[in-house]
C-alpha cells in the first residue's frame, strides 16, 4: 500500500531523516512512535506531501507520489490541534474538502450527514460552531473531515495529546473501533507508548531520525531489538553485574555480566514459584504504588533497587519491610 524507500530529509545542514524504509499494508493501523524531535512527524508529512524528501521515493499502490502535490494524493490528515475553522459550523468544517473538490451541494449535504452519523455526531451538532464543542467532539469533526472525501489513507499526528487522560483512553478505543469499521489504512504518530501498543498492528520506533525497530506491539515490547527501544517502551529494570552473575551461577546459563541486562517488571515473580530454571533471591519491600488492577512494588534485592508488578487480588498486599522471595527466569532477560 504505502512504501517509503531510502527516504532522507535534510533541512540545510541538518539531517532530519536518514535511510527510512517502511511498508504499510492495506487496512493496517501503523504507528510511528518515538520521543519529541525523533523524526516521526517529519516522516508523516513526507507521506502526505507537506515535505518533499531530499532522497528516496514515496509510493502508494505502486504509484510514485514523491513529487505529487498534497491535494492530489487522496490522503486524509488529522492534525495535532485538529486545524478546524473555529468560526465555521461543524457542517462547514466537514464539507470543506468536498467544496474544494467542487462536489455539488446535494451530494455534499448527503455525504456530510452520513459521515457525521458514522462518527457519532448528531444533526444538532452539525449546525453548531466548532468552538462550542468539547475536545472529543472536535476530534470526531476532524476525523469526519478527513474521511468524507473517501481517501485511501488517513494520517493522524498526535490527535489525542491535547485531551485529558480519561478522554484520551475513551477516544483511543473509539478510534481503533472506527478504523476497523472503515477498514482504512491508517498512519498514526504518537510519543505515548501505551497508545502505540493498544492501537497498532505494526509500530516503527524512531530515534534521532533513524528507525530503531519495526514490529508488532508484542515484538517491540517483548523482543526489543536495541537498548533504546527496550528503555523507551514501558517500565523496566536494569540489572547489576552482580545480579546477572548470580543468575548465571544459579542457572548454569552462559550470561555475560558486562552486557547491559534488563528485565520487564511483570516478568519478576514475587512469592510465587518461578518457571523451571529460574534463579531465586531474597528481597525486602521498600515501597509500593497502588494502581487498583495491579500493585507496583519497590524491592531491595542484593543491594539493588528493582521494581515488580503483582496482580491485585484484593486480599494480600505486601508492606514496606516485608521479606519476599523473587524469581527471575534467564529467558526473560534482554541483553545488549
Amino acid at each position: 500500500m504505502i512504501y517509503l524507500n531510502d527516504i532522507e530529509v535534510r533541512f540545510g545542514d541538518f539531517t532530519a531523516l536518514k535511510d527510512i524504509n517502511i511498508h504499510v499494508k492495506e487496512g493496517e493501523f501503523y504507528t510511528f512512535l518515538g520521543p519529541s524531535g525523533c523524526g516521526k512527524t517529519t516522516t508523516l508529512r513526507t507521506i502526505t506531501g507537506f515535505i518533499e524528501p531530499t532522497k528516496g521515493t514515496v509510493r502508494v499502490k505502486d504509484k510514485d507520489i514523491t513529487h505529487v502535490p498534497v491535494e492530489k494524493r487522496n490522503i486524509g490528515m488529522v492534525f495535532q490541534n485538529y486545524a478546524l475553522f473555529p468560526t465555521m459550523s461543524v457542517f462547514e468544517n466537514i464539507a470543506f474538502g468536498l467544496k474544494v473538490q467542487k462536489v455539488n451541494k446535494t451530494d455534499i449535504a448527503k455525504r456530510v450527514k452520513e459521515m457525521a452519523a458514522k462518527v457519532d455526531l448528531t444533526e444538532q451538532q452539525l449546525s453548531r460552531k466548532v468552538a462550542e464543542l468539547s475536545g472529543g467532539q472536535q476530534q470526531r469533526v476532524a476525523i469526519a473531515r478527513a474521511l468524507v472525501t473517501n481517501p485511501e489513507i488517513i494520517c493522524l499526528d498526535e490527535p489525542l495529546s491535547n485531551l485529558d487522560a480519561k478522554l484520551r483512553v475513551q477516544l483511543r478505543e473509539e478510534l481503533k473501533e472506527m478504523q476497523a469499521r472503515f477498514g482504512i489504512t491508517t498512519v498514526y504518530v504518537t510519543h505515548d507508548q501505551e497508545e502505540a501498543l493498544t492501537l497498532s498492528d505494526c509500530i516503527a520506533v524512531f530515534n534521532k531520525g533513524f528507525i530503531e525497530q519495526i514490529g508488532t506491539p508484542n515484538e517491540i515490547y517483548s523482543q526489543s531489538r536495541t537498548e533504546f527501544v527496550c528503555n523507551f517502551i514501558g517500565d523496566i529494570n536494569k540489572l547489576s553485574e552482580k545480579t546477572v552473575a548470580a543468575i548465571a551461577g544459579q542457572t548454569g546459563r552462559a550470561l555475560d555480566p558486562k552486557k547491559s541486562t534488563y528485565v520487564r517488571l511483570e516478568r519478576i515473580r514475587v512469592n510465587a514459584p518461578g518457571r523451571e530454571g529460574s534463579a531465586s533471591f531474597k528481597a525486602k519491600v521498600t515501597g509500593r504504588e497502588y494502581f487498583g488492577l495491579y500493585v507496583k512494588y519497590m524491592l531491595d534485592m542484593q543491594g539493588q533497587a528493582i521494581k515488580c508488578i503483582d496482580k491485585n487480588d484484593g486480599f494480600q498486599l505486601l508492606h514496606t519491610g516485608d521479606e519476599v522471595t523473587v524469581a527471575i527466569d534467564p529467558d526473560d532477560l534482554m541483553m545488549y
